[in-house]
């Protein structure tokens, strides 16, 4: 039985099977079209209404979510040849279905009717939004083509789909087909002893003797930060900023390199094809940002406040390794290892001995505390959840009178045919269903060290944070009130302003009231020393100005490339990286680094032509937490009034608006160069 087809429950993750992707997926799209068809038949300009018309809609769509959902994250997190073969014969139905949906005359004339019956029906404010963005959208999608546009807009989307999926492909390939293999303990000199028991344990698990190093970042981090062994610190910076390309140890069949140009002739033709300049025209369409001009001057404008300060960090470290250690020839596998032995040296303190002090269960239970304190809901742990991996934790949200309102699945640990990075996905969406509210669930993944014996897993305070910036996502999906699917939780926010209440979240990393609740010594259950805590709220802004450029860097990169630019070669975006490398960095980066073959936020995610929401959004966070700052940290009436304004909204008005109903008045820079430490 296929039990993609009428899921009306959490995803029975043990019972799906590869045989079952494809087969549910096209069925589903053909009872799809043939129901829209039908109910498009039953609508006239006389009787049309959001419940006859929207209601049966969002049912329709919710199902295809609701199948589609497993099969991209399991692609995603135990990826396996069979997995992704029926993933990828997904792909191509997924994308003609989508580009003749957006295209669907019928569709587009009676959401036209209906906006113009809006006020006559007495449509509340959010409907009518809803109404206006799937025009916009419509639009967006090509409606108003040509027939012969039309096809050809379809032949872009599902090249695109083809290429995007292959690139990510690619980069998890080619990650996972490098590995070294070292013989003695001694060869990782200056490892943490987590980081090398964890090497054994990889050896041990592949069965071979000794110690295995990957590319997975909880084995790349430690290899940077601590190995003394500056060779093996240049081997495997070499493998991990080559990968998917022509450069380094890296098997050919994996090279991202010829599908980049391509991406991005397809993406400028498309956005052509709909009477935009650009790609990033195109993009910010959608966006807060109005114009291209606005990014540009945003990014610049952050790159000249920080670019003196970040030139003084680089020559402090430069200064130091020379004078320290006599490095003469500080090179890009040196920067991580001098920094940290320089921020050692200024504050005292390390990622690796903060590790005792963040064991992953008070880590937990602290995040817990915090956002209960916070938006008053609560967390319960279930254990009967099926799931599709052993170490895969499942909670339920409830409300502060004990009502379930939310569910999460907690997938924490590093491991083989996992994609890398951290993200949250949306596995079932609110909405109002014959009645009743369907119960939104997120997916939340990231990669961190496991556990090692019988040691819990120990996290650094930066994989703290970054758990903190994916449950920050998580609560947008979860604890949106909005009962329209298509602007609940994270839906129908614009992008750049998406990342607000993820990037909200790390602030409570960085106070000490919000340390003292996830900051446990995993044996002896103590608070981080007075002393402990002093040095890393010390060190909170080290080299920020550096870390503030490179992220601008990758900013500036992504849209140049998405804003007329045209690449005719791999060779030309490269010379595009180095000219904004020119502008902006203060660091050298060595001539054989291939950042952006492995650079899927935009070359295979939903990032192309937004990377600079990151930062944008970055000041909208850092101004909301100032009032936190301002009035008290877990002061109820801030922390009601951020979850009333921004979390319930989801995308049911404009993040603007949003923003001055919890501030009182526009946003500022001010707070986020405060909080970064930037003069």
């Amino acid at each position: 039985m296929n039990q993609l087809l009428n899921l009306k429950t959490l995803p029975p993750f043990s019972d799906i099977k590869p045989s079952h992707m494809q087969q549910a997926i096209k069925i589903i799209i053909d009872e799809s079209r043939a129901a829209i068809n039908e109910l498009i038949k039953k609508q006239s300009k006389e009787t049309i209404s959001w419940e006859s018309f929207i209601v049966p809609m969002e049912a329709i769509s919710d199902r295809l979510d609701r199948a589609w959902s497993p099969i991209s994250h399991m692609n995603a997190v135990v990826n396996s040849d069979e997995i992704r073969e029926a993933y990828n014969a997904c792909l191509p139905l997924l994308s003609e279905y989508g580009t003749e949906m957006g295209q669907h005359q019928g569709l587009f004339s009676a959401l036209q009717t209906l906006n113009d019956k809006a006020k006559e029906l007495g449509l509340d404010r959010i409907q009518q939004k809803i109404l206006q963005d799937d025009l916009r959208d419509f639009k967006l999608s090509g409606v108003s083509l040509s027939d012969e546009k039309k096809e050809q807009y379809g032949k872009l989307q599902l090249r695109m789909s083809e290429l995007t999926s292959k690139f990510d492909q690619n980069l998890l390939d080619s990650t996972m087909s490098w590995h070294k293999d070292l013989a003695s303990a001694d060869e990782l000199a200056g490892l943490p002893e987590s980081a090398i028991a964890a090497a054994k344990q990889t050896a041990d698990n592949n069965d071979v003797d000794g110690y295995r190093l990957t590319l997975e970042y909880p084995s790349y981090l430690p290899v940077m930060m601590h190995a003394d062994n500056r060779e093996l610190r240049e081997e495997v910076y070499t493998a991990f900023c080559t990968r998917a390309s022509d450069q380094g140890p890296h098997d050919a069949q994996y090279n991202n390199s010829e599908l980049m140009p391509e991406i991005l002739e397809l993406r400028h033709q498309l956005a052509q094809l709909l009477d935009f300049n650009s790609y990033a025209d195109l993009s910010l369409a959608t966006k807060m940002a109005n114009t291209s001009e606005e990014v540009f001057s945003f990014l610049i404008d952050l790159a000249h406040k920080s670019k003196t300060q970040a030139k003084s960090e680089m020559q402090e470290l430069q200064n130091f390794a020379q004078k320290e250690y006599g490095v003469d020839d500080l090179q890009a596998w040196d920067l991580a290892y001098y920094s940290e032995k320089l921020k050692k040296k200024k504050y005292n303190i390390s990622q690796e001995e903060l590790r005792p002090w963040f064991p992953e269960d008070k880590v937990i239970e602290g995040m817990f505390e915090i956002t209960s304190q916070l938006f008053s809901i609560s967390f319960k742990e279930r254990q009967d959840i099926n799931t599709w991996h052993q170490d895969v934790r499942f909670y339920d949200v409830l409300d502060q009178n004990n009502q379930h309102i939310a569910s999460f699945y907690l997938d924490l640990y590093a491991r083989k045919n996992k994609r890398g990075g951290a993200w949250m996905a949306d596995c079932i969406g609110r909405r109002i269903n014959q009645g009743s509210v369907q119960i939104p669930v997120a997916f939340l993944t990231c990669n961190f060290s496991s556990p090692v014996g019988d040691q819990p897993a120990l996290f650094t305070h930066d994989e703290v944070t970054t758990l903190f910036h994916e449950f920050g996502h998580g609560l947008h999906h979860m604890l949106t009130t909005i009962d329209y699917a298509s602007v609940a939780g994270i839906n129908g926010v614009a992008w750049d302003a998406v990342e607000l209440p993820s990037q909200f979240l790390e602030n409570f990393c960085w106070v000490e009231e919000g340390l003292n609740k996830i900051a446990r010594h995993y044996k002896t259950n103590e608070n981080l020393p007075k002393e402990m805590l002093a040095k890393l709220l010390a060190a909170k802004n080290f080299q920020s100005a550096m870390q503030m450029l490179r992220q601008i860097e990758f900013a500036l990169f992504d849209f140049r490339i998405h804003d007329g630019f045209k690449a005719k070669a791999a060779e030309d975006i490269q010379q595009m990286l180095d000219k904004v490398r020119g502008e902006v960095a203060v660091v050298q980066t060595p001539a054989f680094n291939r950042f952006q073959n492995g650079f899927s936020h935009i070359f295979a995610g939903g990032y192309a032509a937004g990377y600079y929401s990151y930062k944008w959004a970055e000041v909208l966070s850092a101004d909301a937490f100032a009032r936190f700052e301002e009035e008290g940290i877990f002061e109820p009436k801030v922390g009601k009034d951020f979850l009333e304004a921004i979390l319930q909204k989801g995308g049911s008005e404009e993040p603007a608006i949003l923003f001055r109903d919890f501030r009182g008045r526009e946003p500022s820079i001010e707070p986020l160069l405060k909080h970064s430490g930037i003069q």
